[in-house]
C-alpha cells in the first residue's frame, strides 16, 4: 500500500466524508438541543484497607502487596454495585416520588395512571421489599408490573448503575462515589442512600460471617478436645493394664542392674583365671610322692572344709538374689572365718609330717581352690540374673513403642486443640469489632456541571471522519489492484511502455484530441502521454512494421488504444493501416464504420490500389464470425498478403483478440512482428492469469511490453516513463 494511493482515495471521497460528518453534527445538535443540565454529587468512603490508623490489635501491621490491596478495592466496588444494594435505593426513590409533593422527577404516565388502591398496594409492596432487602420476583405478574413502574421513572438497576461512578482515589484508602443526574437533590439522595445501604449490607454480611466462623470453630474445638481426651484415656488405660508407672525410669533401673551384674561377672571371671593360674603354679612345685602323702593325710579335714565351702556357696547365691543384703554378707564372713580356722587346724595337726616344709604352699592352694570354686559358682548365678534382667528389658521395648505412639498422638491432638482454641478466641474477639468502612463525606447538592453539548457536537463531527478514514485505510490496505505502471511492472516483471489516463465518453473524439492545444486538461494530458507511449513503441519497433495489440482479458480498452496509436503515428506523417483482427467483437469496425474488409483483401476481391491511401489512416474492418485467421487461408498466403501491405504502409496496427481466446490470438501473434498487451488499471492479477503472462514472456523479443490503460488520478509526468524506460533497458541488458 502506497501513501499516494491512500491520499488519492481520501481525496476522491472528500465530499462523502464531509457530508457524513455534517449529517452527524446536525443530528447531534438536534438531539442535544433540549438536553437538560447535568448535576453531579460526590461522597467518599474510608475503607481502612491501607490506613494503619484503623488497624486493630488482632490484625497487626499491614504488609499486604499492592496486588492484593487492589483486589480488595475491586471487591468493595463490586459489592457497592450489587443489585441488592441498588434495589434498596430504587425502592427509596420510588417511595419518595409516590408519597412526596416534591418528587425528584416528573411522574411517568404509568405512575399517574395508577388508582389510589394500586398506589397503596405499590407503597406496601415496596416498603416490605425494602425492609426485607428482597428483590422483586419477576415471575410474579404483580411484581413484574411494579418493576416496570420503577423503570418507567428511570429508577431501575441499569438506569442507576449507568450514571453511577465508583473509583479509588489514586493509591489512597478512599473510595469516591459519584452520581450524575438532572436534579441535584436526586444525585445527593442516591449517593447517601447507596452508602447507607451498602454499609448496612456489608456490616450484616461481616457479622454473619463472623458468627458462622465462631460457631464452626466452637464445634471444631469441642471435637478436638474430645479427641485429645480420648487419646489421653487410652494411654492411661494402657499403662494401668501393663502395670507401667514410669517406663523410662524402670527401663533405666533394669539397664543399670544389667550393667552392674555384667561388671561383676567380668571381675569374677578375671579372678577365676588368676586362681587357676596360681593353683597350677603351686602344683608344679610338688613332686608326685609328696602329693600322694599329703592327699592321704588330709581326707578327713578336707571333707570338713568341703562342707564349709558348700555352705558358703549357698549363702553367696542368696546374697546375689537379695541384691547383696548386708545381713547375708555377715553370715558369709562368719563362714569364711570358720573355713580359715579349719585350714589352720589342718596345718597345726600335721606339723611334724614330711611335708612340713611346704605347709605354706598347701595352705595357699587350699585357700585358692576354695576361692576358685566360689568364683565359678558366682559366674553361673550372675549369668542367670543377667538373662532374667535382659528378658524383662526386652518386654519393655514394645510397651515403649506403643506408649510413644500414644504420646505422639496426644501431642498432635493437643497442638490442634490449642491452634483451634487460638483461632476461636481471635474470631470471637473480631466478631465484637465493628466494620472499618465508614462514610467520611456526605453527598451534597452541587452546581450544574459544564455543558457537554459542544463536546458532543465536536465528537460527532470528528468520529465519522476518523471512522471513514479508517475504513478507507483498510480498503486501501487490502486493495491489490494495479493502479500505476510501477505496480504493473513489479507485479508481472514485464516492461511497461506507458500509461493512458481515463477519459470520459464525451471526450472520446480522436480528431479533436489531436487538434491544437486543447483547453481540457485531461485531454491534453492524454495526448502528452500518448506521445510518450508512441516514442517508446518506435524505439522498440525499429525496422518492424506489423504491431499486434492484445490484452490479458476482455474489456481492457485495447481497441480504443489501437485507434489512439494509429492517430499518434499518423501525426508523425506515417502511413498507418489499422486492421480489425478480432472477428468476434469487431470494435474497430464498428467505431470506424469502414467499408473495406480484411476478408475481401485476403480473398483478392480488393487490391492494394483500393486500400492504399496517400496520407493518414486506413482501416481494414472485418465482417465478423466465429472463425480464426488460419481458417480463412493458409499461413504462407496470409504472410504474403501482409508483406504486400508492409510495402505500402509505414506501420500496420492489428487489433487482435484478448488472451482469453489464446488459440485465436496466437495465430495473429505468429503473423505479427511485435506484440503489445493492454492492461486495465485498478484490476488485480489473479493466479488464473499466470498462463497468459507466461505465454507473453516466452515471446521474448517479439513481446515489447504493457500499456496501462484507464489510469485514474495521475497527471502527466514524464519522469515515470523515464524510470520505466531505464528499468526496461537494464532488464534487457541483464
Amino acid at each position: 500500500m502506497e501513501l499516494r494511493n491512500y491520499l488519492y482515495l481520501v481525496y476522491k471521497q472528500k465530499f462523502m466524508i464531509f457530508a457524513t460528518s455534517l449529517i452527524a453534527v446536525l443530528l447531534t445538535m438536534s438531539l442535544t438541543k433540549h438536553l437538560p443540565d447535568s448535576y453531579t454529587s460526590k461522597a467518599r468512603l474510608a475503607t481502612g484497607i491501607v490506613d494503619e490508623t484503623q488497624v486493630t490489635v488482632l490484625e497487626g501491621k499491614l504488609d499486604a502487596g499492592e496486588s492484593k490491596i487492589s483486589d480488595e478495592f475491586d471487591n468493595l466496588i463490586q459489592t457497592i454495585q450489587l443489585k441488592k444494594n441498588i434495589d434498596e435505593v430504587s425502592y427509596q426513590l420510588i417511595l419518595h416520588d409516590i408519597t412526596s409533593n416534591t418528587p425528584f422527577r416528573k411522574k411517568s404516565k404509568m405512575l399517574t395512571s395508577l388508582s389510589k388502591q394500586a398506589t397503596n398496594h405499590a407503597i406496601e409492596v415496596f416498603t416490605k421489599k425494602y425492609q426485607d432487602r428482597d428483590p422483586l420476583f419477576l415471575f410474579d405478574e404483580d411484581q413484574k408490573k411494579l418493576d416496570e413502574l420503577i423503570n418507567s421513572m428511570g429508577y431501575g438497576y441499569e438506569a442507576l448503575k449507568t450514571k453511577l461512578t465508583i473509583t479509588r482515589n489514586s493509591s489512597s484508602d478512599f473510595l469516591s462515589i459519584e452520581f450524575e443526574g438532572e436534579n441535584p437533590l436526586l444525585c445527593a439522595f442516591v449517593i447517601n442512600t447507596l452508602c447507607k445501604e451498602f454499609l448496612t449490607y456489608y456490616t450484616n454480611v461481616l457479622r454473619e460471617s463472623h458468627v458462622k466462623g465462631v460457631n464452626f470453630l466452637e464445634a471444631l474445638l469441642l471435637q478436638k478436645r474430645e479427641a485429645m481426651w480420648d487419646k489421653m484415656d487410652s494411654l492411661k488405660a494402657y499403662k494401668i493394664r501393663n502395670r507401667v508407672l514410669n517406663l523410662s525410669s524402670q527401663a533405666s533401673g533394669i539397664y543399670a542392674q544389667i550393667s552392674d551384674f555384667e561388671a561383676k561377672k567380668e571381675e569374677v571371671e578375671k579372678n577365676i583365671l588368676s586362681y587357676e593360674g596360681a593353683i597350677r603354679s603351686i602344683d608344679n612345685k610338688f613332686d608326685p610322692n609328696d602329693r600322694m602323702y599329703l592327699e592321704s593325710t588330709l581326707i578327713k579335714i578336707n571333707a570338713e572344709i568341703m562342707d564349709t565351702k558348700e555352705t558358703i556357696k549357698r549363702f553367696k547365691d542368696a546374697l546375689i538374689v537379695s541384691n547383696y543384703n548386708p545381713k547375708i554378707q555377715l553370715k558369709i564372713d562368719s563362714l569364711q572365718t570358720i573355713l580359715t580356722a579349719q585350714i589352720t587346724q589342718l596345718t597345726d595337726k600335721y606339723i611334724v609330717n614330711p611335708m612340713s616344709s611346704k605347709e605354706n604352699l598347701v595352705t595357699q592352694k587350699l585357700t585358692l581352690e576354695v576361692n576358685l570354686e566360689l568364683a565359678k559358682n558366682s559366674v553361673d548365678i550372675l549369668q542367670k540374673h543377667i538373662a532374667v534382667l535382659n528378658e524383662r528389658y526386652d518386654k519393655m521395648v514394645p510397651l515403649e513403642a506403643i506408649i510413644q505412639s500414644l504420646e505422639t498422638e496426644i501431642d498432635i491432638a493437643s497442638k490442634e486443640y490449642i491452634e483451634i482454641l487460638q483461632k476461636y478466641n481471635q474470631s470471637k474477639m473480631e466478631s465484637n469489632i465493628t466494620t472499618k468502612i465508614r462514610q467520611i463525606e456526605m453527598a451534597m447538592p452541587g452546581p450544574p456541571a459544564p455543558s457537554k453539548k459542544t463536546l458532543f457536537i465536536i465528537i460527532s463531527g470528528v468520529i465519522p471522519i476518523v471512522l471513514y478514514m479508517i475504513v478507507l485505510l483498510v480498503v486501501c490496505f487490502f486493495d491489490d489492484t494495479l493502479k500505476t505502471s510501477k505496480d504493473l511492472a513489479e507485479k508481472t516483471n514485464i516492461p511497461v511502455l506507458g500509461y493512458l489516463p481515463l477519459i470520459s465518453k464525451s471526450s472520446i473524439n480522436l480528431e479533436n484530441i489531436w487538434r491544437s492545444v486543447n483547453p481540457n486538461r485531461i485531454i491534453q494530458n492524454y495526448k502528452e502521454l500518448l506521445r510518450s507511449t508512441r516514442f517508446e513503441i518506435e524505439q522498440e519497433l525499429k525496422d518492424s512494421k506489423i504491431l499486434a495489440l492484445t490484452s490479458i482479458s476482455e474489456k481492457e480498452g485495447k481497441s480504443f488504444v489501437a485507434f489512439s496509436l494509429a492517430y499518434a503515428f499518423a501525426k508523425v506523417n506515417k502511413l498507418v493501416l489499422l486492421i480489425d483482427g478480432d472477428f468476434e467483437n469487431c470494435s474497430v469496425t464498428e467505431i470506424s464504420k469502414c467499408t473495406l474488409y480484411l476478408e475481401d483483401y485476403l480473398d483478392g476481391i480488393i487490391g492494394l490500389d483500393v486500400i492504399f491511401k496517400l496520407s493518414g489512416i486506413q482501416v481494414l474492418g472485418t465482417r465478423g464470425g466465429d472463425g480464426s485467421l488460419f481458417e480463412m487461408h493458409q499461413e504462407h498466403y496470409i504472410k504474403e498478403k501482409l508483406d504486400a501491405l508492409k510495402s505500402v504502409f509505414d506501420i500496420i496496427i492489428i487489433d487482435i483478440p484478448s488472451l482469453d481466446d489464446l488459440n485465436k490470438s496466437k495465430e495473429w501473434i505468429v503473423m505479427s512482428e511485435k506484440v503489445i498487451s493492454v492492461y486495465h488499471a485498478k484490476k488485480s492479477i489473479s493466479n488464473a492469469k499466470d498462463l497468459q503472462l507466461n505465454y507473453l514472456r516466452e515471446l521474448n523479443e517479439k513481446y515489447i511490453g504493457f500499456i496501462l490503460n484507464k489510469v485514474e488520478g495521475h497527471k502527466s509526468k514524464l519522469k515515470d516513463f523515464i524510470i520505466n524506460y531505464k528499468k526496461r533497458h537494464k532488464k534487457k541488458k541483464k
